[in-house]
């Protein structure tokens, strides 16, 4: 199968399950959406959520997208920026013990931090304080960095730096590799219309959207209208529409598979992980169908609880479940 790496921001996610969305007013934060945090609003937000008893796991979309396929036992790479504290020996640590190949810029800055509170309806929403995680620097990816991979997953948070994210995309190009976008967050789309537009584009082989990325970055009223519109731009462009599926289209053609029904707890990097089941699918050479259904069936079990990280019977039985998709 194709080898593939992904970059983004390293973050540590703290995740605290509130009891209803009071918080989220009280800090100013638009339920559903990533917000940008100062040091001092971080500190704010920390204070916040100690009653809630917050857990710690490493987050951020690239790397969640890593560490679903190091799951499957896919030996993913990852490329990001750590502090040299005890956020980023946590990051660092927990990825080298599920078998993600890192390569990690040291700097002097704190981990990057992902507040993440939960509603009661599984929606999560960020209060992310970047510190070292926005350091990522151009000449970070080279082609030495990317030998051996195939496919390049880039996290579409990485936009705020076009230049990086331009240089990234023009590397990756030139070493022969796929190009794979998430597009992030609808109001990181919004803000940066034009450029989502020219990289993807210039560079980007496949593109995934949740709905509301969808519609954000084409403009359309229907995510069935926004998939056509995506595949203007890029040869295979993936919609999320939650319990209503996904659909993907290619050579004019659309795919469509269905969302099983499942309780919601969490629904903290269920793209990252739909994505690591569509790419890997996608590296064995599978038909649409099947990688999105490889894609929808990971990211159904990581909603179903707390967190992105799942125990060693459940990843058995998804790999278990990823042969019989791809038989």
């Amino acid at each position: 199968m194709k080898k593939i790496i992904s970059i983004g921001n390293a973050l540590v996610d703290v995740l605290a399950q509130l009891k209803d969305e009071t918080l989220l007013s009280d800090l100013v934060l638009p339920k559903g959406g990533m917000t940008l945090v100062s040091d001092s609003r971080a500190r704010l937000i920390e204070e916040a959520l100690q009653p809630f008893a917050p857990k710690l796991s490493t987050g951020g979309c690239a790397a969640n997208t890593a560490k679903a396929l190091a799951g499957l036992q896919a030996s993913p790479g990852f490329i990001g920026t750590i502090g040299s504290d005890e956020m980023g020996r946590f990051f660092a640590g927990s990825c080298e013990a599920i078998g993600i190949k890192s390569v990690f810029s040291e700097v002097e800055a704190h981990t990057g931090v992902a507040y993440t509170l939960i509603t009661p309806d599984g929606e999560r929403t960020f209060g992310t304080c970047l510190g070292a995680a926005a350091m990522i620097r151009p000449e970070d990816v080279t082609p030495e960095v990317l030998y051996g991979y195939d496919i390049l997953h880039v996290e579409g948070y990485l936009i705020q730096d076009e230049v990086l994210m331009e240089k990234v995309a023009r590397t990756a190009k030139e070493a022969g590799l796929l190009l794979s976008l998430d597009l992030a967050s609808p109001n990181v789309v919004l803000e940066y219309q034009d450029a989502f537009h020219r990289l993807v584009h210039d560079y980007f082989d496949i593109v995934f959207a949740n709905e509301k990325e969808s519609l954000a970055y084409t403009q359309e009223t229907t995510p069935e209208a926004a998939l056509e519109a995506l595949a203007s731009d890029c040869g295979l462009p993936v919609v999320k529409m939650g319990s209503r599926g996904a659909s993907a289209m290619r050579n004019g053609e659309s795919i469509s598979v269905p969302a099983c029904p499942v309780p919601v707890i969490d629904t903290t990097g269920a793209g990252d992980y739909f994505a690591a089941g569509f790419l890997y699918a996608l590296g064995c050479n599978a038909e649409l169908s099947r990688c999105l259904r490889l894609g929808a069936t990971l990211g159904e079990a990581v909603i179903q609880r707390m967190g992105t990280s799942l125990s060693a019977d459940e990843w058995a039985q998804l790999r278990q479940r990823a042969r019989e998709i791809l038989a």
